[in-house]
């Protein structure tokens, strides 16, 4: 039994199949299963099942993940006291974000970095993903910057810890010359009976107007589905649909004819996270990146 087989078995039992965890570890699929089945000749109880067509864990390979991610911990603890005792603040640290964070908060955080001393070498990335899918990209980056409405499931807790910068209101967002851009804020009932442009199912902005319904007991008529807010902005601001924009991370969009109007009613909130595995945390060029991100989100909300 080798550390890097153990890392094998908990990406595969985080990411769900073999050619997932390939492509995370930049190997091909063949070395992943040679080494799976290397793994296996060391245990009598199978560590994993087929599952249609990918493999899955089983529950011994389960307890062995998560014996192994704490084994991957304290190695990793290992390797990196010396970086700590060292101070060494300048490792490169790979950053994935989803879009709208990504505009608002990536040109913050480099000057962050650049105004606090020496700095990480920080690699910058968009991953546009619905809010499910965010823990597997921290196989592939140190640190992803994720979203998640209030009332859904918790971050997995397994092998990820999760840090949250901020808790952000979305607002409804109407044509200036809308009836309803008079008003200093809005309930569901107020806003069901619109025309809509939304995002795509499982982010954001579709949560909450799935949530207006419920509370409206009216189906809503979604016109668009639109992920960018600058696009939705625009079609918004043709007085077609209204919309949703989330209250600090579209600031770059143009307002000069919308209006953003807060939605009493239904849960808005999403928080903005950072997801990681606990054994990039220990990193001291990690950590100093995720300073400078939480100074830079204080200031964008603000």
């Amino acid at each position: 039994m080798e550390l890097h087989q153990l890392q094998i078995l908990r990406e595969l039992g985080a990411l769900g199949s073999v050619t997932a965890v390939a492509e995370a570890m930049r190997v091909t699929p063949s070395a992943i299963s040679q080494q799976l089945a290397a793994l296996q000749r060391g245990f009598r109880t199978p560590l994993t099942r087929k599952q249609g067509r990918t493999l899955a864990l089983t529950a011994a390979g389960e307890v062995l993940a998560a014996a192994g991610a704490e084994a991957i911990d304290a190695v990793a603890a290992a390797r990196n006291a010396l970086d700590d005792f060292e101070h060494d603040v300048t490792g490169a640290v790979a950053i994935s974000g989803f879009h709208s964070v990504g505009q608002a908060l990536f040109g913050l955080l480099l000057r962050e970095l650049t105004d606090s001393g020496p700095a990480p070498a920080v690699h910058l990335t968009d991953e546009d993903v619905a809010q499910s899918e965010f823990p597997a990209l921290t196989a592939r980056y140190d640190l992803v910057l994720a979203h998640r409405m209030a009332h859904s499931a918790q971050w997995p807790a397994n092998g990820i810890r999760s840090l949250t910068l901020v808790r952000e209101p979305l607002d409804v967002a109407v044509a200036a010359t809308h009836p309803l851009a008079s008003r200093r804020s809005l309930s569901p009932a107020d806003v069901a009976g619109e025309r809509w442009v939304t995002s795509r199912i499982g982010y954001s902005p579709d949560d909450v107007l799935r949530a207006v319904a419920a509370v409206a007991n009216r189906p809503v008529q979604v016109q668009h589905r639109i992920n960018d807010y600058g696009a939705v902005a625009a079609v918004v601001a043709t007085g077609d649909a209204i919309g949703m924009l989330p209250r600090y991370t579209s600031r770059s969009v143009d307002d000069r004819d919308i209006v953003r109007l807060p939605l009493h009613g239904v849960n808005t909130l999403r928080s903005i996270d950072v997801l990681a595995r606990p054994e990039n945390l220990r990193r001291s060029s990690v950590r100093r990146v995720i300073e400078a991100l939480q100074r830079a989100m204080a200031r964008l909300s603000g």
